[in-house]
């Protein structure tokens, strides 16, 4: 199929499915140039998730899940973590999309019969992870020293295959219906810490520096790398206590687990890549 937009006929692959999982969007990238940024963000994640839900709606898909963003809550949190209840904070294009996104089908919803839910996760990492994350591994992985040693931040984070886990929740449990889910590991690490275990994941030492946060402030002023640095040294949690309560989940892996998966996938790139 062709990219997806808000004039894309879903109607030939819709009859007879029961649930519609949508994952697909523009996505946030750093140094964005487009004149237009706003529309291209528009029309990918809402118009077009408006299109493909009244499409599904009108074929009689009985349960759509919607897979939002924690950035609907803010870039970052101070004080207590981010849960369903938490005020909307959406901070750019990306994350304004994902909750107008979220607004219009809880709108369907209540016009039709087919169940919505929601679920709002953090970073995702896993075999093929992208951008940052995939950023910081290389760095691990190449022992370069990172000045990072002194931040003492908590982020939380979710592993891919828990979070297929919780889509697979929200597709099969009758409580599921017209709820919003943040979901998370449940295992809050410091940007350190993550450093640490991702390195155990690689066999690689984790080479730290500590570093002030002052110096490291500095230094992204003038390089222009604010937000990058607010990623790294910023705190955002979340509270998933909902998702297990309500639906009985639980993350099937653990963090250590799903970085060491996350690790396996690297190495193997990196062999397919030197061949």
């Amino acid at each position: 199929m062709d990219d997806i937009g808000p004039e894309t006929d879903w109607s030939g692959i819709l009859q007879d499915v029961d649930a519609v999982v949508h994952l697909a969007a523009r996505v946030h990238m750093i140094q964005e140039l487009a004149p237009n940024l706003y529309t291209l963000y528009q029309q990918m994640n809402v118009d077009a998730t408006r299109r493909l839900a009244e499409q599904s709606e009108a074929a009689g898909v009985h349960r759509f899940v919607f897979l939002s963003s924690i950035g609907v809550h803010g870039a970052i949190n101070r004080g207590q973590p981010c849960s369903e209840k938490s005020h909307p904070a959406p901070y750019n294009h990306y994350t304004q999309s994902k909750w107008q996104a979220e607004q219009l089908l809880q709108q369907i919803a209540t016009e039709s019969a087919m169940q919505v839910t929601v679920l709002r996760p953090p970073l995702v990492y896993g075999p093929r992870v992208p951008a940052n994350f995939l950023a910081l591994m290389r760095l691990v992985d190449r022992g370069i020293p990172l000045p990072l040693g002194a931040v003492q931040n908590q982020r939380s984070l979710i592993y891919l295959g828990n979070l297929v886990s919780a889509i697979q929740h929200c597709l099969e449990h009758p409580d599921a219906d017209g709820q919003t889910f943040v979901v998370s590991d449940g295992d809050d690490v410091s940007t350190p810490e993550l450093i640490r275990r991702l390195a155990r994941a690689l066999g690689k030492p984790a080479r730290l520096l500590p570093v002030s946060t002052c110096w490291l402030l500095a230094a992204a002023r003038l390089t222009g790398k604010m937000a990058t640095l607010e990623r790294l040294t910023g705190s955002l949690l979340v509270d998933s206590r909902h998702i297990r309560q309500e639906l009985s989940w639980q993350p099937p892996f653990t963090m250590d687990e799903g970085l060491v998966e996350t690790a396996r996938w690297f190495r193997l790139a990196q062999a397919k890549g030197a061949n």
